[in-house]
């Protein structure tokens, strides 16, 4: 008798976790679907706050401005927030940068000569161009 009294509790206590676990992600997805209506809400008061001022836009009613939003997510991305996860693609997109830099950008090491060369031949070469413009000028 025992063995079915701990079968029976072990049972209980599982339908019990489901059923609250249950409950949980039934109330997260009426509060995740409440919290986009109201957002569609404030925005559609914001359009018809702004916009039609503004810009001479015509006011929307609620399902226009949910079309809006789901148009905006198609064409910008769907996105909430930056994608530094593993793999996401920040960390891609830097590293196509880091490949895609141009060598110049790390080689320093002939600028040194820079300050000689601009008081050497840089000032004559100028000069020689301001010359040159002030001949086009007369002609």
């Amino acid at each position: 008798m025992d063995y079915k009294n701990h079968l029976e509790k072990r049972m209980k206590s599982r339908a019990e976790y489901y059923v609250t676990k249950g409950v949980k992600i039934f109330f997260f997805i009426v509060l995740a679907i409440a919290f986009l209506l109201l957002m569609n809400y404030v925005f559609m008061l914001l359009w018809n706050w702004l916009m039609p001022e503004l810009f001479a836009l015509p006011t929307i009613d609620y399902w226009k401005a949910l079309g809006l939003i789901v148009l905006a997510k198609i064409i910008f991305g769907f996105g909430f927030g930056d994608s530094d996860g593993p793999g996401g693609k920040k960390k891609i997109n830097k590293k196509r940068f880091e490949e895609k830099k141009c060598s110049w950008r790390n080689d320093f090491s002939d600028w040194k000569h820079y300050d000689a060369f601009w008081q050497e031949e840089g000032e004559k070469a100028y000069q020689d161009y301001m010359e040159r413009k002030r001949n086009e000028n007369i002609s």
